[in-house]
């Protein structure tokens, strides 16, 4: 017997992240994005649990549950809210509807599906259970780091010299240096040695942009879909779900793949040869490129790694690689947010945990940065129309405290309040236009800001 979830949330990527973890566990999901459509789904395919936001975007989640259990007064109700936070608040969801459960945002996905496995137990079907391992085969190859430079390259790259890593149990360590440029890559440039390991899994997306669909990857659903401008909301469903897993990219035939761990970005891949390990440090001026073909050259005939190599003849230290590898992570993750099309595949085969060293970047602050530094000006203008009002957020998965902004850019942030058009704040900023529009884009990215319906 198969039981219907209903899931009811105004983040569509959350929507779908949540659809895929009960999916994969056996259960038919619907899912909607606000109350009213919520209310016309639960009539046309009566659920058997809702999971509910409590504020959305039309009304509360609260008045979508009275219409549910109108029509049945036993449905198990599961709310979620990311302000509405506390004992007061659980208590007058437990109050008004009687045997209700309470999640904060941001909550631990894994707990919210052991909550629906107990109200609804479902056994998976042996059909299922046959077919999961050869289609988990299909993400299970290896990441070819072969790819030259395509047409569209990216742009010189601005990092901030502080990274934060962890790795051997609960150590911790804040490593800084000079900013980098990480300079515009190169065609033809020279190859070395990965000096991370390459058995990765990697997309298989399909040729045209089709809905979001689902696909059986292990013990859980997979998902693919276009990649737009939706990498800041895929981001943020990770980290309010606290979900372990990968993040898939591909444009032609470049891949690249972003691992996170209980909701933080935590590694990085790609198969571009310019995001190869001795490229990056070209690419940085820590090394020159005649010094990295005598490197590879070495590093062919002995089989050793690129970082090895350079260690041993002086020309980078082991806490120097530590470092470089930081920033090379954080230069991939940065370059998907320039990407404006191209397919993703989520999967939650918790890759990540087998990471020696591993970021630890408030995803927030990525999102943000992401968007500042590589969303081009006609992409902004396309984002923030002069004609268009921002307001406020409803409830932002990041506190804004968390979010690291210039004077300016907290000074400017409270008068986008719905009063002013986009046009009226880039004048009051008095900052050029494309560098105000980046910065009402990184906001929209995080949900700080969001778009007034008309």
């Amino acid at each position: 017997m198969s039981f219907n979830v209903l899931v009811v949330d105004d983040n569509r990527e959350l929507v779908d992240l949540l659809t895929s973890l009960f999916e994969g566990a056996g259960y038919n999901v619907q899912g909607a994005q606000k109350g009213r459509q919520a209310t016309e789904v639960g009539k046309a395919t009566p659920p058997d649990v809702a999971v509910i936001d409590v504020l959305l975007p039309d009304m509360m989640g609260y008045h979508v549950a009275e219409s549910l259990r109108a029509a049945n007064p036993k449905l198990p109700l599961l709310f979620m809210s990311g302000v509405f936070k506390g004992a007061r608040h659980s208590g007058e969801a437990s109050t008004r509807f009687p045997g209700s459960q309470y999640f904060e945002k941001p909550f631990n996905a894994k707990q919210l599906l052991e909550t629906v496995q107990k109200i609804l137990p479902i056994a998976p079907s042996p059909q299922s259970a046959t077919a999961q391992p050869e289609q988990a085969e299909a993400y299970d190859v290896e990441l070819d780091i072969d790819v030259e430079v395509e047409d569209e390259e990216q742009d010189p790259m601005e990092l901030t010299g502080r990274i934060k890593v962890t790795g051997g149990g609960d150590l911790t360590a804040e490593l800084r240096g000079a900013n980098l440029t990480a300079a515009r890559p190169q065609k033809g440039a020279v190859g070395d040695r990965p000096l991370v390991r390459t058995t990765r899994a990697e997309p298989s997306p399909p040729a045209v942009e089709p809905p979001l669909a689902t696909a059986t990857s292990g013990k859980r659903a997979s998902r693919t879909g276009a990649l737009t401008d939706n990498l800041p909301g895929l981001i943020t469903a990770f980290y309010i779900a606290r979900e372990t897993g990968e993040l898939y990219c591909q444009k032609g035939k470049v891949k690249k793949v972003v691992y996170f761990e209980e909701g933080q970005p935590v590694f990085a891949q790609s198969n571009l040869a310019a995001d190869r390990f001795g490229q990056f440090l070209v690419r940085v001026g820590k090394i020159k490129p005649e010094v990295l073909v005598e490197v590879v050259a070495q590093s062919e005939r002995d089989k050793r790694r690129t970082g090895d190599i350079l260690i041993e003849r002086g020309l980078l230290r082991d806490t120097e690689r530590l470092y470089f590898v930081g920033q090379q992570v954080k230069s991939i993750i940065y370059s998907l947010f320039g990407w404006e099309e191209g397919q993703f595949v989520v999967t939650f085969k918790e890759k990540a945990r087998g990471e020696a060293i591993k970021l630890d970047v408030f995803p927030g602050n990525i999102i943000v940065r992401g968007v500042k530094k590589l969303y081009k000006p006609e992409r902004l203008s396309r984002l923030i129309p002069p004609e268009e009002r921002l307001i406020p957020g409803q409830q932002p998965p990041y506190q804004l405290n968390e979010i690291d902004l210039e004077k300016w850019e907290a000074e400017l942030l409270p008068k986008v309040d719905g009063t002013r058009t986009n046009a009226e704040i880039i004048a009051a900023a008095g900052r050029p236009e494309h560098v105000v529009r980046g910065f009402l884009a990184a906001m929209v990215g995080v949900q700080v800001l969001e778009r007034r319906e008309s």
